[in-house]
């Protein structure tokens, strides 16, 4: 006959006499120099027929291209985005009559020298009809500082455990439990103030050359934060 196993007792979450728990927070808020910079660039044209539209559109794309590349390894990620050619119909009048045609296209480039990235924003935004937004900084996804910082949270975990079992004249034992914020289920963060990137925009001059933009690029803030559980010696109380 067999015996029906016998169930074990769930755990208990906040330990025993014997093996108190301990369970804090560690966080860590670097700010760090942003590693790279994003511009959009949109390209247009108008003309009396499509064909003219589209000549002009492709002469300018080609223009920016070939501006951006010539800046070489400065250039991380040249893409070429939306792709458009609409009419523009009278207002007035019978049927459906066009008065002209308008093309775009959408350019985003990707530097990480920041001292081409002045001179670059201000060459393009002198070509005709041409807008220029940004730029928008940033960190890579695999950069060290985000790495650094949730080292840095796991640490400061540790320190405060230490911390609140000093306070009852006892040491740590073990360490029961590390998890990232979101791996418990728990809403993220909002992002903090100064993460999003600074936007600029430039319209086309008709003067000549300007100088090049004198951009401050601007700080990343960076935040890691961890839940660690701990055991502990049992305290004399």
């Amino acid at each position: 006959m067999t015996t029906p196993t016998e169930e074990q007792p769930p755990p208990v979450p906040y330990g025993t006499p014997d093996a108190p728990r301990i369970a804090v927070r560690g966080e860590a808020h670097l700010e760090v120099d942003p590693e790279i910079a994003h511009i959009s660039v949109l390209v247009a044209s108008r003309g009396k027929d499509r064909r003219t539209a589209l000549d002009d559109l492709t002469r300018r794309n080609t223009t920016v291209l070939d501006l951006i590349k010539t800046y070489g390894d400065a250039v991380e990620r040249l893409e070429t985005g939306a792709f458009s050619i609409s009419p523009e119909l009278k207002d007035k009048g019978r049927g459906e009559r066009v008065h002209a045609y308008h093309g775009r296209v959408h350019i985003t480039a990707e530097l990480t020298d920041f001292t081409a990235l002045g001179e670059l924003t201000t060459r393009l935004a002198d070509l005709e009809l041409t807008h220029v937004d940004g730029p928008w900084w940033a960190l890579r996804p695999n950069s060290p500082a985000h790495r650094q910082a949730r080292q840095q949270a796991v640490r400061e975990a540790v320190q405060r455990a230490r911390e609140y079992a000093e306070a009852l004249g006892t040491t740590l034992s073990a360490l029961v439990e590390l998890a990232d914020i979101g791996a418990e289920n728990t809403p993220p963060l909002p992002p903090a103030p100064g993460g999003r990137m600074r936007s600029m925009a430039y319209a086309a001059a008709e003067s000549s050359a300007a100088a090049p933009l004198d951009l401050e690029p601007q700080r990343q803030h960076v935040h890691a934060q961890v839940n660690a559980r701990f055991t502990m010696a049992p305290p004399r109380l």
